[in-house]
């Protein structure tokens, strides 16, 4: 690697390299060691192709989601299966690995401006401002989607279907038009106790001892051809389980089982 070579964005990837690496030595421990990651279908990284892959994930905090995919695909390409043990994995981490974030989030402050730079592929919400709904939706911007096509040309793209941190709120139109516009591998993940471990940010630990859940799923079957706007977003809505069904009564045994499943995340031993 030369040592000003850039990547489409013109982010100098030696710069980049350093910055995953520092960024993940001082993040670490707050997925094993203040916190744990449990992990589920690791293996499924190591078989993706280098490019034109998208991940999509139910969104809890601003960075500590991001952060942790970092670490899991890292890890994960360099042989460990559902774990993040041994930090060494990030020498050589994977370069072309960015992820989808509101602009105005990541211009808000120094450090969300260096986040920015280890991969953001920074948009403007049509539906969102300072974080208020707008009445007035906004047309989209053609430098956003244009961004996206040349990052999963060059890589992994990972972005968040519903645009926001609250739970069971719609997922976006705008991933489904992507998804069929470009055809990539869709790769669903679903992640749970972030909430609990952060504040909103994902910058501030809020609570120690939370073990959080991080399962990856096989790829999501789509018909790009055939299926619809409509028919994608609700299979998206399912495969990150927040789709309106899952708010219905749940049975009895379910919550047990649930309240079992929180006391072992609080990991009160």
């Amino acid at each position: 690697m030369g040592l000003f070579k850039r990547n489409p964005f013109g982010h100098i990837l030696f710069i980049k390299k350093w910055l995953i690496r520092i960024l993940g030595a001082m993040t670490h421990r707050r997925y094993r060691g203040f916190n744990e990651l449990q992990i589920e279908g690791s293996e499924i990284i190591k078989t993706l192709p280098d490019t034109n892959v998208l991940f999509i994930s139910n969104h809890q905090t601003y960075f500590a989601d991001v952060v942790a995919m970092f670490h899991v695909f890292n890890a994960s390409l360099s042989g460990r299966q559902d774990t993040i043990k041994n930090i060494g994995y990030l020498w050589q981490p994977k370069m072309n690995i960015y992820y989808v974030a509101a602009k105005e989030t990541m211009q808000a402050g120094l450090l969300p401006r260096i986040l920015a730079y280890v991969g953001a592929i920074t948009v403007e919400r049509t539906w969102r401002s300072k974080g208020v709904d707008v009445t007035e939706k906004r047309d989209v911007n053609p430098n956003d989607t244009e961004n996206i096509r040349i990052a999963l040309e060059d890589g992994w793209v990972i972005t968040f279907p519903q645009g926001t941190t609250k739970s069971f709120k719609p997922v976006r139109k705008g991933t489904a038009h992507i998804i069929k516009q470009h055809k990539p591998i869709v790769i669903p993940i679903v992640i749970d106790g972030f909430r609990r471990s952060f504040d909103k940010k994902g910058l501030r630990m809020k609570k120690k001892n939370i073990l959080q859940s991080f399962i990856i799923k096989e790829p999501l079957q789509i018909d790009y051809e055939n299926d619809t706007i409509e028919q994608i977003v609700e299979k998206v809505e399912y495969a990150i389980e927040q789709h309106p069904s899952f708010l219905k009564v749940i049975p009895a045994e379910e919550i047990k089982a649930q309240e079992e499943l929180n006391k072992m995340r609080r990991w009160d031993y």
